[in-house]
This record gives structure tokens, sequence and C-alpha cells, in this order.
């Protein structure tokens, strides 16, 4: 696959704006913190493990480009703690000075099977983190920065939003109101603030890696471009949503499944 980051995509089209990315140590996450930095935003990702989320910030800053090391920030803490949350916003406008761009990719995924049989208390958990807590990390950038100078929001959904799969049922109804937020969203702070969606299929994370533990050939044969998405896929999408070549896009949950959806199908996606 040709990678379209640099020149390609925009290179310096975010330069002068600061992006705060959710779940942001490893698989989509980071692949979106690096598209954004790579295309001049200042950035701040967010983990719960601080090991794990300072390797990813050494990580970014060894890539960037001469001059770029400092518009990195790395803020450990849980996307469902409301104090995590306001510490990464807050510690995102003091060091960038601005908070244009939110990513909301945190998500989790407790729960698998007969919803008869799931457990509710981890349902709630599904619901609070990748719902709720997006939602949360809205308003508060939304009051530190966004209602008064603008902004754009992208909120990382599923295709399991648009289509039962079977398989990960509480997971997908948790994306399809985070799919229903993204609209009301947009509706109401429009038009300083934009409010998009992006629904992968299967992409290859540690996230997903039971979805295709039985074999990557054999799930991607049900895929048109025949392959399963990567993080750079999705971190593309993503950038565009945020620049200014979108903006006249928002409440749009944009799909980017290889085709999945097309063959009327979901399967494990």
């Amino acid at each position: 696959m040709t990678e379209l980051t640099g020149e390609h995509a925009g290179q310096g089209d975010l330069q002068g704006r600061a992006a705060l990315v959710t779940g942001a140590s490893r698989g989509i996450g980071f692949a979106i913190a690096t598209e954004l930095h790579s295309r001049g935003a200042a950035v701040t990702i967010t983990a719960r493990k601080p090991d794990e989320l300072a390797a990813a910030a050494d990580k970014l800053v060894a890539d960037a480009a001469a001059g770029a090391a400092d518009r990195v920030l790395a803020v450990a803490g849980n996307a469902g703690s409301a104090e995590s949350r306001e510490e990464a916003v807050t510690r995102t406008v003091e060091a960038h000075g601005s908070l244009d761009i939110l990513i909301n990719n945190t998500g989790i995924n407790p729960s698998y099977g007969f919803l008869m049989d799931a457990d509710l208390d981890a349902v709630r958990k599904t619901f609070d983190t990748n719902v709720v807590a997006a939602l949360a990390f809205v308003q508060l950038a939304y009051r530190a920065w966004m209602a008064e100078h603008s902004g754009a929001v992208v909120n990382v959904a599923s295709v399991a939003g648009l289509r039962s799969s079977g398989v990960i049922p509480a997971y997908g109804a948790s994306k399809a109101a985070l799919i229903r937020l993204t609209e009301e969203l947009a509706w109401q702070l429009g038009p300083k603030i934009r409010v998009n969606a992006v629904a992968p299929a299967v992409v290859k994370t540690k996230f997903a890696t039971a979805l295709y533990a039985e074999g990557e050939d054999k799930v991607s044969d049900a895929y048109p471009m025949k392959r399963l998405g990567e993080p750079q896929d999705v971190a593309l999408l993503v950038g565009f949503l945020v620049s200014d070549a979108a903006s006249w896009i928002t409440g749009e949950t944009v799909r980017v499944d290889g085709g999945i959806l097309a063959t009327g199908k979901i399967g494990s996606a």
C-alpha cells in the first residue's frame, strides 16, 4: 500500500493547530496522532498505561521533523475518569496554546457473544467508555477552547455500529450510539465546530486480534479489497476530516471498511 503522508496528504496544513488524541499509545490512535503531527499539528496523546504512552510519545518525537519535538505531550490517564479527562484537556491548552482538534479514539470491548449471557456491568462500562466519555471530552474541549475559537471533532466508531455482527453486540450498540451522538453534536455545535465519525471494519491492531484469530486470509477473503485494514487507512481519513479540505463536512460517519458493508454482510467485523 502506498503511504499518502507528508506532501501527498497536505503537509503542514494543520500547522498552528493543537490536537488531543485519546487511546493513542498504539494502533489506530497512534497512527492518527502520527498523521496529525506529520501535517503540522501539536499533539497530545492519552492512554491508560504510562510506560506504553511514554514509548509512543518518544516514537512521535523521534520521527518528527527537526524542531517539532516540543509539539508532543503525553498525559497518562483513564478515559473513564473525569479527573483524567480534565487533566488531558487542561494540559493540552496550557502546553500548546489551543485545542483545535479532538479525536475520540478510546474504546473497549469486554463483552462478546450472546447478549442474554452478557455481564451487565461490562455492558455499562462499555457504554461509559465508548459513549459517555467521548461526550465528556467534547464538553471539556468546548468549554476550554472550541466554543470561542472553533474546532473539529472526529469520533472513532465502527462498522459494528452500522450493522449487526452477532459477535460483538454490546460494542456494536455502543458504537451505534456514538454515531448518533456524532450527528446530534454536529447539529448543535455548528457552524463553528464540525463533528464527524469514522467507521472502520477489522483493522490489524492488538485490540482487534480476536476478530481474525482464525486466520487473516480467511477473514480478509470476505472483503472486496481482499485485505484487512491498517491503522494508516483510518489515520489518513481522519487527517482529511479535520483539515480545511473538509470544511463543509459535518455530521457524517465515513466508512473505511475495505468494502465489507457493500457485500451486504459484516461477519466478524
